[in-house]
């Protein structure tokens, strides 16, 4: 994706100046960037770079210091507005909650229930279909491994058909094998859905993402398309220079 195609896309997720504090910690400081209709961003940094308070600031769990956030055009932090944005954002928080004891198929049904969701069964036969554990659909979830797991939460995730989904480490703690099919969900998702999912892997970046958000200690230090993060260089070497890094990007073998 070049930048003046992402450039001709409306805004779905806008932040603007938030910051965030806990008592003399600052969080993030000035954050700004956007994300367009229909793409899929990384929001890159090492750990502790401020990626789990963002997502959880554009989600409506965290209320953001100073600053204001949009989701498809809703405040997150308004709870008439965070009730209607239910409606149309999927999150998957790292190490998603699940009812352990339940299988996956009682879990989607929970949720189909929770949600009042029109068409529960053909709901559940989609995700089921789409995020492929059909072979696990009824084992408890205890016993299933971490990357059955994590795609029963994207499956949770998925149910209600959301136009934007915000994915926190989405691939964490998973097997080479996992992290591949997990990636290879994520693109097909991304035909139809925006997303913005946090990591701190350089290749993660290049194998799923059309632009990127790299933050820093809490700050935005790079905001566009991926082609131009890389440059001549290369993705690794520039996010060595923009964090002062030496070396030590995690970059794992899918």
């Amino acid at each position: 994706m070049t930048e003046a195609d992402s450039a001709n896309r409306p805004v779905t997720i806008r932040a603007e100046n938030i910051s965030k504090s806990y008592g003399d910690f600052a969080a993030l400081t000035n954050v700004s960037f956007q994300v367009r209709k229909g793409t899929v961003a990384a929001f890159l940094g090492v750990n502790g770079a401020g990626k789990s308070t963002t997502m959880r600031i554009l989600t409506g769990y965290l209320a953001p210091t100073v600053g204001r956030v949009e989701v498809l055009g809703l405040d997150p932090t308004d709870h008439i507005a965070r009730i209607e944005l239910a409606r149309k954002l999927g999150y998957l928080p790292e190490n998603g909650p699940l009812y352990r004891d339940m299988t996956p198929h009682e879990s989607l049904q929970f949720f189909v229930d929770l949600r009042r969701l029109d068409n529960g069964a053909a709901r559940i036969d989609r995700v089921v279909e789409r995020c492929a554990i059909g072979q696990v659909l009824h084992k408890p979830i205890y016993k299933l491994s971490k990357g059955y797991r994590q795609r029963v939460g994207m499956a949770q995730s998925l149910l209600h058909d959301p136009e934007v989904l915000i994915l926190d480490e989405p691939t964490s703690g998973l097997d080479p094998l996992q992290i591949r099919d997990v990636r290879a969900l994520i693109r097909e998702l991304g035909k139809d859905k925006t997303i913005l999912l946090s990591t701190h892997i350089l290749q993660e970046v290049e194998a799923v993402a059309d632009t990127v958000i790299m933050v820093h200690d809490g700050r935005v230090v790079f905001s566009g398309v991926k082609e131009d993060l890389g440059g001549p260089a290369g993705i690794e070497a520039r996010f060595y220079e923009l964090t002062g890094a030496k070396g030590g990007a995690k970059k794992e073998v899918a």
